[in-house]
């Protein structure tokens, strides 16, 4: 006869097939990543504003690095066959070039302008207490709503 055994705390997977270790890992890695961004100061509004005069090329170095570091990364997961926090395999798949990616491109340039931040910096915003990171936030969240809206109707 069988034994059955209880799963440890770590080991019970959520709702969607991930287990608590591996999301305390990614949290762990997310507020890491969020000190970073915060204490290089790429999530303040001076520093991107100055980045889009052309005043200042810091911004420009830390992209850089992220591109090569990324690169980087991309390669070493081709190359092990790295599998995501469910076990499924990293699959890169190149999306095609089209006008909707200038456009969109154009879209997120200025809103990253008039915010000082991208997608990531929001929480670094909030989470380091510039409550206007919340409208940025809430125009993230208005935009996700209306391109899911509009997209049968965007150029894809």
């Amino acid at each position: 006869m069988a034994t059955v055994t209880e799963p440890s705390p770590a080991e019970t997977k959520s709702a969607s097939g991930i287990s608590a270790a591996a999301l305390v890992r990614v949290l762990l890695v997310g507020v890491y990543f969020g000190i970073v961004l915060a204490k290089s100061e790429v999530a303040r509004w001076e520093r991107v504003h100055k980045m889009f005069l052309f005043q200042e090329a810091l911004m420009y170095q830390i992209i850089s690095v992220g591109i090569v570091v990324a690169a980087i990364a991309m390669f070493i997961i081709k190359r092990i066959g790295a599998k995501d926090v469910t076990g499924k395999p990293i699959v890169y798949k190149p999306k095609p070039y089209h006008k909707g990616v200038v456009i969109g491109g154009m879209l997120f340039g200025a809103g990253w302008a008039i915010t000082g931040a991208c997608p990531g910096p929001i929480y670094v915003q909030i989470g380091a207490g510039e409550w206007l990171g919340l409208v940025t936030l809430l125009g993230a969240l208005i935009g996700m709503f209306a391109y899911a809206a509009l997209k049968p109707k965007l150029p894809h």
